[in-house]
């Protein structure tokens, strides 16, 4: 008789051989499955060997044939399944993919620690992983991988894992910032309660913009926008610091002081990360929020943009265009013979992955007609309907029909920790080297 863990590797693999083998609805929903994961990973930065293989064992677990998984499919053409059988795969629906640290290494299996959420897992392999691959998991190793339930307190490892090597914090910040990118609904893993914290912190975000600018979407020349924008953040931190039972009417010179750090670690942190970044650390003192606001920065082009608009939305968060005033003064104007700056911008927007869906449907609201003959001519389709068409049509640019949790989306403190330090880091490692070349610059032959 099989052990569990044997008859998990027997179940999984009859469960790639059958979707694999299949015809019909679950071949036609494997295909556009893979395709649309592929498509998106394609733009990604964080690249693997396995992308079809991991497209494949989502799939399984995530993919709809009807109004059905692949494992109920399974289920239903294996009559013979144990009640034990079903129960485990059942329970493969709550895998899903995290960015992991190997924390020990036993002789059975491992214990790693989803760098997300930081809860860990006792994870084991079934033999239908990698040995070689198997062999360099050790301690401090930073995985992607898979992993789904075997028992209430065991995980076992599902799909292909990328080794990303031991790595100090600037690239590992990296690593999670492109994790989010390419699983984005994997981000908080089996940790419902930080994503809908997260979700939460969006809507309040949201709120608290509307009330400080007066409205959701604002038009201001860039400079003037970045200076009401940076004392926006600052209400938002200050808020933050009472929430944590902090007295936001204190100066960070007094906070630094009740805090504990010296005059040398407070200058070193402001130089490195401004105050506002820094008064997020204070937080960590406390301890009474899990999660941080993080702060946007502007980039410089957008700072100087004549009119810079700001839109905010409860589910879509922010976005930041410099080109969108442009816009609807072109669609405004309706002009059957200056259409050819508004193609080149409509195009430009299909392509842009920031330009969300909700741009779109403020655009098709206001301007219905002229958003449809432009889109008529710049996709080549006289009969666009854009009532019917636009969804789809942003779909097949890889635009997402339901939101993605948005960069403005609160952490949880120790990714916010993380990132910090890692900017910090890299900060300190600019400033020695501008301070060698200095030296250099001084005792040079090149000095006159």
């Amino acid at each position: 008789m099989s052990t569990p863990l044997e008859r998990s590797a027997e179940l999984k693999q009859a469960l790639l051989d059958f979707v694999f083998d299949a015809e019909g609805d679950v071949a036609v929903a494997l295909e556009s499955f893979t395709k649309a994961q592929l498509e998106k990973w394609s733009k990604s930065p964080f690249q693997g060997q396995s992308q079809s293989t991991m497209a494949m064992d989502m799939f399984i677990t995530e993919g709809n044939v009807g109004n059905k998984t692949p494992i109920d499919c399974f289920m239903d053409e294996y009559a013979e399944l144990t009640e034990s059988d079903r129960q485990l795969l059942t329970t493969w629906h709550r895998s899903f993919n995290g960015l992991f640290q190997v924390m020990e290494r036993s002789s059975t299996g491992y214990e790693l620690m989803n760098w997300l959420t930081t809860k860990r897992y006792q994870v084991l392999p079934n033999g239908l992983q990698e040995e070689a691959k198997l062999s360099r998991l050790k301690p401090g190793e930073i995985l992607v991988t898979r992993i789904s339930p075997l028992s209430e307190t065991e995980w076992i490892f599902s799909g292909p894992m990328e080794l990303l090597g031991m790595l100090g914090k600037p690239k590992l910040a990296v690593a999670i910032g492109n994790f989010k990118d390419k699983y984005r609904q994997h981000l908080y893993g089996d940790a419902p309660e930080l994503l809908e914290e997260a979700w939460q912190s969006v809507e309040k975000y949201h709120q608290e913009f509307a009330d400080f600018f007066g409205s959701s979407e604002v038009t201001l020349p860039g400079y003037e926008f970045e200076k009401k924008f940076k004392e926006f953040q600052e209400i938002l931190t200050k808020k933050q610091l009472e929430q944590a039972g902090i007295d936001g009417s204190k100066s960070l010179k007094e906070l630094a002081e009740e805090s504990g750090l010296s005059p040398e670690e407070m200058e070193e942190m402001t130089g490195d990360l401004g105050e506002a970044q820094a008064a997020n650390q204070l937080l960590n003192s406390g301890k009474s929020i899990r999660m941080i606001m993080p702060k946007v920065e502007l980039p410089k082009p957008l700072q100087r943009a004549e009119h810079l608009t700001a839109m905010l939305h409860p589910r879509w968060g922010a976005s930041f265009l410099e080109d969108y005033q442009l816009l609807r003064d072109r669609l405004s104007q309706d002009s059957d013979t200056e259409t050819e700056g508004l193609d080149k911008q409509i195009k430009k927007y299909l392509e842009d992955a920031t330009i969300n869906p909700y741009i779109w449907q403020n655009l098709a609201k206001d301007y219905p007609k002229s958003l449809e003959n432009a889109l008529r001519r710049v996709l080549q389709k006289p009969d666009f309907d854009i009532q019917k068409d636009l969804q789809t049509t942003l779909e097949s640019y890889g635009k997402p029909a339901e939101p993605e949790l948005p960069e403005i989306a609160s952490v949880p403190l120790h990714l916010n920790d993380l990132f910090q330090e890692a900017l910090a880091e890299v900060n300190r490692d600019k400033n020695k080297g501008k301070s060698k070349a200095k030296q250099k610059a001084k005792t040079g032959f090149g000095v006159r």
